[in-house]
C-alpha cells in the first residue's frame, strides 16, 4: 500500500526534470532543424559530458561546482569552435559536427579506459540518471531554464551563429547532466521533427514532450526498464502520432492558388 507514494516521490521529480528540459529544447530544436545542423546537440552534449568525465578523473566531487564549471567550459569552447567553423566552412558544418561528436566520444572512452567504474560512468552519461534528480538540481534547472527561455523569447530573432551556439551550449550543459545524451537528442529533435507540418508548433511540441516523458517514466516503473531509454521510445511513439496528425492537417489545409 505504501509503494505508490514512494514511487511518485521518484517519478514526479523526474517528470519535472523532463518538463524543464523540454522548455528550452523544444524551441531550440525547431531552430536546429531549420538550420540543418541536427547533430549539434549530440556533439555539444558529448563534449559537455567529456568535461564532466575529465573533472571526475581529476578527483573533483561528482556533483560539485568544479564539475559543473568543467562541463560548461567544455560546451562553451565547443560552441565557439563550431561558430567559427560555420563561418569558415559552412558547406561542411554538419560533417564537422559529426567528427566533433566522434572525437569527444572517443576521448571519453580513453579517459575512462583504466577506471574500474568506467562503464558505469559512460552509462550515466548516455542514459542519464533522471530518476535520481534532487530538489536542489531541479531548482537550479528551473532558474537556468527560465533565464534561457526569456533570453530566447527576447532575442531569438536576432540570434545568429555565435549567439545561438552559446545559448545552445548552456542549455545542453544543464540537460545532459540531468537526463543524459540520449534524452537530450530525443527531446531536441523529435518534437521539432514531428510538428513541422503543424500550426502552433511550440504548443504541439511541448504537449508531445510532456506526454512522452510521462508515458515513458510510467512504463519504466511498471516494467522495471531503464528510464532514459524508455522515455526515448515513448517520445518517438508520441512523435509518430503527432506527425500523423500533422500530415493529415497538411492534406486538409486549403491550398492557396
Amino acid at each position: 500500500m505504501n509503494a505508490l507514494p514512494e514511487l511518485l516521490q521518484i517519478l514526479l521529480p523526474a517528470l519535472v526534470a523532463g518538463l524543464l528540459i523540454a522548455l528550452t529544447h523544444v524551441p531550440l530544436g525547431v531552430r536546429v532543424l531549420e538550420r540543418g545542423i541536427v547533430f549539434i546537440d549530440l556533439a555539444v552534449a558529448q563534449i559537455a559530458g567529456l568535461g564532466v568525465i575529465v573533472a571526475d578523473r581529476l578527483g573533483f566531487e561528482p556533483k560539485g561546482l568544479a564539475v559543473q564549471a568543467a562541463a560548461l567550459t567544455a560546451a562553451l569552447l565547443a560552441a565557439l569552435a563550431l561558430a567559427w567553423t560555420e563561418r569558415r566552412w559552412p558547406a561542411v558544418q554538419e560533417a564537422i559536427i559529426g567528427v566533433s561528436f566522434v572525437l569527444a566520444a572517443s576521448a571519453a572512452l580513453l579517459v575512462l579506459a583504466n577506471n574500474p567504474h568506467g562503464a558505469e560512468h559512460l552509462k550515466d552519461l548516455l542514459n542519464g540518471q533522471i530518476l535520481w534528480v534532487t530538489p536542489k538540481m531541479l531548482a537550479v534547472a528551473a532558474v537556468v531554464s527560465a533565464f534561457l527561455l526569456a533570453l530566447w523569447k527576447i532575442a531569438a530573432g536576432r540570434m545568429r551563429g555565435l549567439e545561438f551556439y552559446l545559448v545552445f551550449a548552456c542549455a545542453v550543459t544543464l540537460s545532459v547532466q540531468l537526463v543524459g545524451v540520449y534524452l537530450v537528442f530525443a527531446t531536441l529533435i523529435i518534437p521539432a521533427l514531428a510538428t513541422r507540418n503543424l500550426r502552433r508548433r511550440l504548443a504541439w511540441g511541448y504537449g508531445l514532450a510532456a506526454l512522452g516523458y510521462a508515458a515513458g517514466l510510467a512504463a519504466s516503473a511498471a516494467f522495471d526498464l531503464p528510464s532514459g531509454a524508455t522515455v526515448v521510445w515513448a517520445l518517438a511513439a508520441a512523435g509518430i502520432a503527432v506527425g500523423a496528425v500533422g500530415r493529415r492537417a497538411l492534406v486538409l489545409r486549403p491550398q492557396i492558388p
